[in-house]
């Protein structure tokens, strides 16, 4: 009987499942989506309750869908975003809302409620933040944990137990409260190198009692070590067996670079793209990049270093600015019509708009900076910005508007690469995966704004793959996690970059970088007026 193996993905708004067998052949995919509150502007809640009831909608979909015998099942694997979740004594949900709702008991990663907290903790000098790229994000869990204590302090005091949302998903399938060096090192500023917290920074921020008492976990593990079987209830759940091992999970992004950063690790770019994106760079020994995350020790590949970049919003941008075009209404009318998705709408416009004019961008520029800047600029208050609008509304100008974004989002990955390249990375290529993939023009800008190849892998779904990774190691099948990744994956298609559009992303590459200068220009004239 064939030994298989199970990840799951929990994202921004859905729940993913996918069965493997031991060479990274799928077997089986299932999607449910989760719930998202917004109770205030920059606030934006979970539930953990809701996400688990999904995890087993689609873990026993999987199963049924290959028509799998539950005892095949011999690890599970978990990734989720970086999202910080909060549990009572009791391990039932404790609110982390302004409501008071327990079901909105995490505070998700794209919550920015914590934008005062994270300067705070940037103006403390503390050495964690050498290994953050120089500051702290309000993505990160320490500011959002310093902004439950002043502001929600009752609910707080209710917690025993904060986790990052893949430790909880293994503490809720197992008992066993384990948590991962890639959260930790990545998220709460535990410093995997030296296997220790900074409990100066604790101290000074308040938030001693976290360590002292246990609130965010005593014992700390590496990726895809096993951290238990499934416990009784959980297997009854999830329509497995006790006998199934659960890996030591990653973050969801972190999954994707093991799902697809390849066989040549250190020249390579892995992106996980989604409602954000995150770039994923390893090294041999710790580079130090300003305004780019890490260096985190044994993070992702074990025994190696990474630096992590990225973009607060990606995909997101991408649908915002569709979405609220006046045109979108009757952007649906003509998908419903022809039966095709907005991309493919849009993207045919698009090569229609080249056919006459393959510089038709020209003259209309963005600043994707919607929701601030991750890296390398690491500013959570900047904002997007437009050269170019007229009062055109029909569908060329839409489709101006769209393309407009995805080169922004492609200009931010060049900044990221050559800040990273800069600091003494090597990245000579990239290997991506997520919904950008399944869209060629997302593609080809990408190549082409930053020149270097891109890469996909056969594999799709290289996220829930990664997880299948981790639940492969720790089940035994492979030594190393770095033997799975060799033999579960493999490369596909690559996207080389036109050299023809050079000249033209090189002029669009200075605008973008000139906007962003005018924006500050901007803010400055502005101060000085309020300081009048």
């Amino acid at each position: 009987m064939e030994n298989l193996y199970i990840g799951v993905d929990i994202g921004s708004g859905s729940a993913r499942a996918g069965l493997f067998d031991k060479k990274g052949n799928k077997l089986a995919q299932s999607t449910s989506a989760i719930l998202q509150f917004r109770p205030q502007e920059n606030f934006v809640e979970q539930s953990s309750d809701d996400i688990w009831a999904q995890v087993c909608h689609v873990v026993n979909a999987v199963i049924q869908l290959a028509n799998a015998k539950p005892e095949q099942i011999k690890g599970i694997g978990f990734d989720a975003t970086c999202s910080l979740v909060a549990l009572g004594a009791d391990d039932k949900p404790v609110s982390l809302s302004p409501t008071g709702d327990p079901q909105q008991n995490i505070i998700m990663w794209m919550d920015h409620r914590a934008l005062a907290e994270t300067k705070e903790i940037n103006a403390t000098n503390s050495k964690v933040l050498d290994f953050v790229g120089g500051e702290v994000s309000p993505e990160m869990e320490l500011p959002k944990l310093k902004w439950l204590k002043r502001h929600l302090p009752q609910q707080y005091e209710q917690v025993s137990r904060f986790f990052d949302l893949a430790d909880f998903l293994v503490y809720r399938s197992t008992g066993e409260d384990i948590r991962s060096t890639c959260t930790k090192a990545c998220k709460w500023t535990y410093l995997a190198h030296e296997k220790q917290w900074d409990r100066s920074l604790f101290m000074q921020l308040g938030l001693i009692d976290l360590l002292d008492e246990g609130k965010i976990g005593q014992s700390i593990a590496q990726p895809g070590t096993p951290a238990g079987n499934l416990s009784p209830i959980a297997a009854k759940e999830l329509g497995l067996t006790p006998n199934t091992v659960v890996a030591v999970g990653m973050i969801d992004a972190h999954a994707g670079g093991v799902g697809i950063i390849g066989k040549q690790p250190e020249s390579t770019l892995a992106i996980i793209g989604g409602t954000s994106s995150c770039h994923m760079a390893v090294s041999r020994e710790p580079i130090y990049v300003k305004g780019v995350w890490g260096p985190y020790w044994d993070a992702m590949v074990p025994g190696m270093w990474l630096s992590e970049g990225g973009q607060s919003a990606a995909g997101a941008l991408i649908d915002h600015v569709i979405r609220n075009h006046s045109f979108y209404g009757e952007l649906l009318k003509v998908t419903g019509e022809q039966g095709c998705s907005e991309y493919e709408v849009l993207n045919n416009e698009v090569f229609r708009l080249e056919q006459s004019d393959p510089h038709f961008m020209s003259n209309f520029h963005m600043l994707g900076y919607y929701h601030g800047n991750r890296s390398p600029r690491a500013n959570p208050n900047l904002k997007g910005m437009i050269c170019g609008l007229t009062m055109n509304a029909g569908l060329s100008d839409l489709a101006i508007q769209y393309m407009a974004a995805i080169q922004s989002v492609s200009y931010g990955t060049r900044h990221i690469i050559e800040t990273m390249n800069k600091a003494g990375h090597g990245i000579k290529r990239i290997h991506m995966c997520g919904g950008g993939t399944k869209n060629p023009l997302w593609l080809r800008e990408h190549a082409n704004a930053t020149g270097c190849p891109i890469v996909l892998s056969t594999e799709d779904e290289a996220v829930i793959l990664g997880s299948a990774m981790l639940a492969a190691t720790a089940s035994g099948e492979y030594t190393k996690l770095t033997d799975a990744m060799a033999a579960m994956s493999s490369e596909g298609r690559v996207i080389q970059p036109q050299p023809e559009t050079r000249s033209f992303h090189e002029a669009k590459y200075q605008v973008f970088h000139a906007m962003y200068e005018d924006q500050l220009r901007y803010d400055a004239i502005m101060n000085d007026l309020n300081v009048l």
